[in-house]
């Protein structure tokens, strides 16, 4: 690392959506610009719930990003009230699911095939404990009367905590995370090595004031969504502290534009294009640029029992403006996070 340079580890995404069709061919090549590998959430329509869904999906993202790329698209399987154990563990044993993800039904995007009763699914989470494979769940409540913003804080609580107790060798990653109470959760389990979290980049930037600054900004919407400023400044402080148990996941969620803004807009904040970019303008921001690598690269690859790449990227500490939007081919522009903004990290080709 100099003043003006940083190399690290190429990274890995621990969380992103693709979707299919046009969308996907439009955004996967701007994560495996990035990213060595990418754990791929399975909520398409319908969702990816066998080896063979997982499989075809897997084709068709290495189609969309190309074998010169280096990418590895890590697949999951969508857990649903009916998920059958046996498919769930021979995916895994054949290497074509790399873990689990479990939705509560309704709680986000194309999350309606869901979980409805945690205890509908513990055969399932029995046979992954025994077998070493993670669940990755979306930590909020969808209870109608729960305040949105207590969603998330409500699930630790009421569902996490008794997964953990019910099955003490489960392998659990708390998905972007966005409240001081989840990482006081996941650092009071940290000498289990059991349970982690991922942390997006655009919760590190925003918090919910910036939603509603000046009108509503729809393309910042998401779920779990951005919260109070001492949450913010929380999930700062976890993702630039080395600690093992924090690691990157971007949560990338694209949609077209005309989804975002009309009067019932799609959550999701799309990240891709300016991930690694805005993680370093964190970083640096909090004179945290030495721990980049640990969050980035490192953590993610060492819970997962992968390795850490090899290769390496080089971000330089250069003024930059990405563009405001990408276009798929039928033409619908996608919002990029950060775009028309400064940025004053660049990754270098």
């Amino acid at each position: 690392m100099t003043d003006t340079t940083l190399t690290i580890r190429r990274p890995d995404d621990w969380h992103v959506h693709f979707r299919d069709g046009d969308m996907l061919n439009a955004v996967a090549p701007h994560t495996a610009r990035q990213f060595g590998r990418a754990i791929v959430m399975p909520n398409l329509v319908p969702p990816v719930t066998t080896i063979q869904a997982a499989s075809d999906y897997r084709d068709r993202i290495m189609a969309a990003v190309g074998a010169e790329a280096g990418f590895t698209p890590l697949m999951t399987c969508y857990l649903t009230d009916t998920a059958d154990a046996d498919e769930i563990a021979q995916g895994f044993k054949q290497g074509v699911f790399s873990a689990v993800k479990f939705y509560p039904a309704g709680a986000t995007t194309n999350s309606d095939s869901g979980v409805t009763n945690v205890k509908n699914v513990y055969p399932v989470f029995e046979r992954m404990q025994e077998i070493g494979m993670p669940l990755l769940v979306h930590g909020e409540v969808t209870d109608p009367e729960t305040d949105i913003f207590d969603r998330e804080a409500l699930y630790i609580e009421q569902v996490l905590t008794p997964i953990l107790n019910d099955f003490p060798s489960l392998k659990v990653v708390m998905e972007h995370v966005t409240t001081k109470d989840a990482v006081d959760f996941v650092r009071s389990q940290a000498d289990s090595g059991r349970l982690a979290a991922t942390i997006t980049a655009h919760h590190l930037v925003i918090n919910r004031t910036d939603i509603f600054k000046g009108g509503i900004h729809p393309h910042l919407y998401c779920l779990p969504i951005a919260k109070r400023e001492l949450h913010r400044l929380a999930l700062r402080e976890a993702a630039t502290s080395g600690e093992a148990a924090f690691f990157l996941g971007t949560d990338t969620a694209p949609h077209a534009r005309h989804a975002k803004e009309s009067a019932c807009g799609c959550a999701g904040i799309f990240t891709a294009p300016t991930a690694i970019e805005t993680y370093a303008n964190v970083f640096d921001e909090e004179n945290a640029l030495d721990k980049l690598e640990a969050f980035a690269s490192l953590n993610g690859p060492a819970f997962y029992g992968m390795a850490a790449s090899e290769e390496t990227i080089t971000l330089s500490k250069t003024t930059w403006t990405p563009e405001e939007t990408i276009e798929t081919a039928a033409g619908d522009p996608v919002r990029i996070f950060g775009g028309g903004e400064e940025l004053a990290w660049k990754l270098v080709d």
